[in-house]
């Protein structure tokens, strides 16, 4: 529940609209109770056949001649001489009552003296055109009532839409905080979920709040206390089932809130089967594994299946509880009242009802406003239900919104040296689990303006080292330094402003050639973009392939280009951004010879003056480093140029006879 407080308390950052929505709620409810008591006018008019003004002389007439009655009775008590024990107190409690009774007559008799003046001087004499009168007032009543409930409803709205607003705004910037290790395909489905179903969750258990947890108690409030002023007595006898109804409400409310969080987690999971299949989409239609991925998602999908019926289940219980108990509770007044009224009677097994006998259509009133305390309790188990689902869904979304990323900003940031004189690994271990190391021991030192190829064979580390220099991840033991400063010492976008970084998997945006050259340089204008594309050698294909030049859009993850053309696009975005250090991670691996050619002859003119750090296969690609290093097993191997690495290390022999040359 604590999670649920927090998104209230986000609402309660839109005080004036929450003002606005509470105003309209209490109007709705005064309205709601009034219009129900406009019952009691008409229904005295109807069984009397007469105007509110003959009504109104006839009922002050009865109460004081009952009055009168009342007093002769005490003055009669009175003169009684004084009797010891029982019958003392017999007489004292029959003076006690008719003193009650005294009070209650001549407080009627006020009331209607009072009402007396408006109703001869506004209502018609005519008993029909009473009715319609009070009628029409009802139908403005209604209107009236209705208007505010528009206004309560949109003024709720406003209030879900912008907390909704601030989660979601507030997810997506703690997500592009945290590492990348939180993006694998069923995390990603996870998250997805949590800006989708989850939030619509706790919107809708936000509306319920704000509206109907509001509006229907006020309503009911208003009935009962309209209720009350008839026969309070009565009313309390009437409640008696209620604390049985509270219990019950509480307990479903419970089974709810673990069905609805059930039922999260599996939709969650369904989330991420879905965005793995479609994702891989290829590889299933390639492998025919259709079958298995339906089985698969047919698995998940029950789940939720089950999850659902069983809110369902609850729910549906929830629901004929509450009106039975709110049935039972009319049927004690209906027969309570009943007794009262034929037999004319105040007490009911001793126990006083009232202090005046009850009238049939202050009976009939008391009923009306009795039932319309209960279409507010029905529709409150709606909300129980739908809180509930709310609170199950903040219990997902804030702990993701809690969640610290690994790699932080330092206390005390220094400036980042640029140009940097060196960059150095010293003595750096790395691991995800501590039982299976990454990187051990890791010394190497990278001068300014050198050009250093990484080769190993698969699994030995080598993106994991370079992924050491932007921070994408930090060492357990070592440092990684730029001109003897920790790289954890700098600012993560001044760090990652000196890094250009070129991958395998090249990532372009569903957007132009233009905005996916510029991205993460959108100060640059169009000549600098086609100055880019053009060292990259991308400017050719783009004018005279691409239908649109440069405002052709690439589709998602680029699908409407080549691989190499994609490459080429990245490139010409590393080269924009004019980077200290270029990374480049097998970003020829996946492309044709000519493409090849064409970036490497892009990568020869663009690593002058600068540090470029290489991971490649390709032996063209090792025509351009100054050093070559090889990794095996988490460490480096060797380090030294080719001819020295072919003379002294087997590994790099072997890898040059076996790969290099294969792609060569």
């Amino acid at each position: 529940m604590k999670n649920f407080l927090r998104a209230i308390r986000l609402a309660l950052h839109y005080r004036l609209t929450l003002v606005g929505v509470f105003c309209c709620s209490l109007l709705v409810a005064v309205f709601w109770g009034g219009n129900i008591g406009g019952v009691y006018p008409i229904v005295e008019v109807a069984i009397r056949g007469k105007p509110l003004q003959a009504w109104v002389t006839d009922e002050i007439a009865r109460a004081d001649a009952k009055s009168a009655e009342i007093r002769s009775e005490i003055e009669r008590l009175q003169r009684v001489p004084a009797e010891a024990g029982a019958a003392a107190e017999t007489a004292a409690r029959d003076l006690a009552f008719l003193h009650r009774r005294l009070q209650a007559e001549q407080a009627a008799s006020a009331t209607v003296r009072w009402l007396k003046p408006w109703i001869d001087r506004y209502l018609p004499a005519d008993p029909f055109r009473t009715v319609v009168w009070i009628v029409v007032a009802l139908m403005a009543a209604t209107t009236i009532k209705d208007s505010f409930l528009f206004a309560n409803h949109m003024l709720v709205e406003r209030v879900v839409q912008m907390v909704a607003f601030d989660l979601r705004r507030q997810l997506y910037h703690h997500m592009l905080r945290m590492d990348l290790g939180e993006f694998g395909e069923q995390r990603t489905g996870s998250m997805m979920s949590r800006f989708n179903v989850d939030l619509d969750y706790l919107s809708r258990g936000l509306n319920l709040l704000f509206g109907r947890a509001v509006l229907e108690p006020l309503k009911a409030v208003a009935c009962l206390i309209g209720a009350a002023f008839v026969c309070w007595r009565l009313l309390l006898f009437s409640l008696l089932l209620a604390p049985l109804a509270g219990f019950l409400i509480r307990t479903l409310a419970r089974s709810i809130k673990r069905a609805n969080r059930r039922a999260l987690e599996e939709t969650s999971q369904l989330m991420g089967v879905l965005s793995e299949a479609f994702h891989g989409m290829q590889t299933v239609q390639a492998f025919t594994m259709e079958k298995y991925e339906r089985n698969r998602f047919h698995r998940v999908s029950k789940a939720c299946l089950q999850k659902a019926m069983k809110i369902a289940l609850y729910s549906s219980l929830s629901k004929p509880a509450v009106e039975m108990l709110g049935l039972g509770m009319v049927f004690i007044a209906l027969i309570a009242g009943a007794y009262l009224v034929l037999n004319q009677a105040t007490h009911i097994l001793g126990i006083p009802m009232c202090d005046r006998p009850l009238s049939i259509p202050a009976l009939l009133c008391f009923y009306g406003l009795l039932i319309g305390t209960s279409d507010p309790a029905r529709k409150l188990s709606d909300v129980v239900n739908g809180i509930q689902g709310g609170v199950a869904a903040a219990d997902r979304i804030f702990p993701l919104l809690d969640r610290q990323p690994k790699i932080v900003e330092p206390e005390h940031p220094r400036t980042a040296p640029r140009p940097h004189r060196q960059l150095v690994f010293d003595h750096v271990d790395f691991h995800y689990t501590p039982d299976q190391p990454v990187l051990r021991d890791i010394q190497l030192s990278i001068e300014f303006g050198e050009t250093l190829c990484i080769v190993g064979p698969n699994g030995c580390g080598k993106t994991t080292l370079i992924n050491l220099l932007p921070r994408f991840h930090d060492p357990v033991a070592g440092a990684v330094r730029l001109d003897d400063i920790d790289l954890r010492q700098l600012r993560l976008r001044d760090l990652r402003r000196l890094v250009g970084m070129v991958t395998q998997q090249t990532m372009l945006f569903d957007d132009t050639v233009y905005n996916n050259v510029r991205y993460g340089s959108p100060q640059a204008s169009l000549e600098d973009v086609v100055a880019a594309a053009q060292r990259a050698h991308a400017h050719h294909f783009i004018m005279d392939k691409l239908e649109r030049g440069y405002d052709t859009v690439v589709g998602p993850g680029g699908n409407r280009l080549s691989g190499g053309q994609r490459q080429r696009i990245a490139l010409a975005r590393a080269i924009l951004r004019d980077p200290d250090i270029l990374i480049l991670d097998e970003a020829t691996s996946q492309i044709d010879i000519e493409s090849e050619q064409q970036i490497h002859l892009a990568m020869e003119q663009f690593v002058q003056g600068r540090t470029a750090i290489i991971i490649t296969h390709r032996l063209a690609t090792l025509d351009l480093a100054d050093r070559i290093a090889v990794m095996e097993s988490g460490r480096i191997a060797d380090l030294g140029t080719h001819d020295e690495l072919i003379r002294r290390c087997e590994l790099y022999r072997r890898l040059y006879d076996v790969q290099l040359r294969q792609t060569a």
